[in-house]
């Protein structure tokens, strides 16, 4: 049973690693769970960073994150818009586009969206 044992990996030695036009994404699956961590750069925008590998009109992972550091803007296909900032956990549908705000880069933890995102 994998719940009688503790997994530890660290995202500083990932598993995969992902990079795309000023971000990167660092990998590790542990007991069937995926956590990525995003570094995005300011002047990221997923829709001219990550759009070209995916080839869809939005992003279509789902996300439940927690943001470490910096400003993210996302926008829902129907036009509703939340920026997230450092200390905030969010849930985030499929459909979106998203951007770093300000000059400072985001990091996040992401459990649900990262094992396909910036594959192509």
């Amino acid at each position: 049973n994998c719940m009688d044992k503790i997994y530890r990996k660290s995202l500083d030695l990932p598993d995969e690693k992902r990079e795309f036009d000023k971000g990167k994404l660092e990998l590790v699956t542990l007991a069937g769970v995926t956590f990525g961590r995003a570094t995005l750069q300011p002047g990221w925008r997923w829709s001219t960073s990550v759009k070209p590998i995916v080839k869809t009109d939005s992003c279509e992972a789902p996300h439940t994150q927690y943001v470490i550091s910096g400003r993210l803007m996302v926008k829902m296909d129907d036009g509703k818009q939340e920026e997230i900032g450092p200390g905030d956990a969010s849930v985030i549908p499929s459909g979106h586009d998203a951007w770093v705000v300000g000059s400072e880069p985001v990091v996040l933890i992401d459990l649900t969206g990262m094992s396909n995102y910036a594959k192509s």
